[in-house]
């Protein structure tokens, strides 16, 4: 696996951060003025704008903890957005540096969302699409062949979605600027709630959570008030994948401001899909997927000295208990060699170890 000249590793970085600040330049227009706001013992960054009415309108920004927001904060009226520049290097990022972007309607539906204030209110982009993003946060070319996706998978914590006190318009109507086609698919487990919405083409945009407690959550909707009158799908094991996402950059148009899962915890996640996929041929076709993009990512980090990180996500999966053990044995004995190698080195034992205590 190629790793990334440092010119194109440093022009990636440069992008992230441009398009994080232009973003945030976006949401908080200069007029406003940003408050702080103590919540359950936690104080949090919000932005006031004025209204013809004389009522501001308040928005959420983020944990005043957070050193990056805080700075964003602080040089708000120094932010600059330079478009024309912007999109200059994502087209010399995907030319000459040997990344990738996702396709076209991905990345509209994804630019449409963060424009809403999706990445703003902690949402977390998962999936293949989240995937394209890790040649550049790794520094490493991918394969193209384990990003293609028919989909969009978004994840929030169902706690955040609680407690910000902020909410993105109806979501509906952010998929309709981009495709007017799209239509909500009511829940099977709650005909009254909506956790995915569906284009002509059978483009899929779904949202997801965390289950909260006990397996009777599972497969069912949860209530989101952030989400626009969205539910989210809740799903076993997702709170270890968007724990602690990374702030990093779509590759499309100008660069797309998005969080994602932290890679060690996307690959290590992967594994444990792939042995709960089902048996018919999209079932198999998706393992097969996940399989190749843990395995590629196992590889890429070891490569580019990350294997720690790597390693301690793993122990920390497997030291929730027995299904997680269970999940991360069977999802190994699907994987392919070279993937198994590489996360035995990080671990640093055979690779006929792996899966045992």
């Amino acid at each position: 696996m190629r790793e990334m000249d440092l010119v194109f590793r440093t022009m990636f970085a440069e992008l992230a951060q441009q398009s994080l600040d232009a973003q945030f330049h976006a949401d908080f227009p200069l007029e406003g003025r940003f408050v702080t706001v103590p919540v359950k013992g936690k104080d949090y960054f919000y932005f006031d704008i004025p209204t013809p009415e004389g009522k501001d309108k308040r928005s959420y920004v983020g944990p005043a903890a957070d050193p990056e927001i805080a700075a964003r904060v602080q040089r708000h009226r120094d932010i600059k957005d330079n478009m024309r520049e912007r999109r200059r290097l994502v087209s010399t990022l995907i030319r000459s540096g040997g990344m990738s972007g996702p396709d076209r309607f991905a990345g509209d539906v994804t630019k449409a969302l963060a424009d809403a204030g999706f990445f703003r209110l902690r949402g977390v982009l998962v999936g293949s699409v989240a995937y394209g993003c890790y040649s550049g946060v790794l520094g490493v070319r991918l394969p193209t062949t384990a990003m293609q996706t028919g989909d969009a998978d978004l994840a929030m914590d169902f706690a955040i979605s609680q407690e910000v006190d902020d909410s993105l318009p109806p979501i509906l109507d952010i998929l309709h600027g981009v495709d007017p086609s799209f239509g909500a698919v009511p829940h099977q487990a709650d005909k009254a709630r909506v956790t995915a919405f569906v284009n002509r083409n059978n483009y899929r945009v779904e949202f997801l959570t965390s289950n909260r407690g006990s397996d009777e959550y599972t497969g069912r909707p949860s209530p989101m008030p952030a989400l626009g009158g969205a539910s989210a799908e809740s799903l076993r094991f997702l709170d270890y994948l968007i724990y602690e996402p990374v702030r990093t950059v779509l590759l499309h148009r100008e660069g797309v401001s998005v969080n994602v899962p932290a890679p060690e915890r996307y690959a290590v996640h992967k594994l444990i899909v792939a042995s709960r996929r089902l048996t018919d041929a999209l079932g198999r076709a998706k393992r097969a997927k996940d399989l190749l993009q843990a395995a590629t990512l196992f590889e890429a980090m070891l490569q580019t000295r990350q294997g720690v990180a790597l390693a301690d996500a793993y122990q920390e999966a497997w030291d929730r208990g027995p299904s997680w053990q269970e999940g991360l044995a069977a999802g190994l004995a699907l994987m392919p060699d070279d993937g198994k190698e590489a996360l035995a080195d990080a671990l640093g034992v055979k690779p006929e170890e792996l899966g045992k205590d």
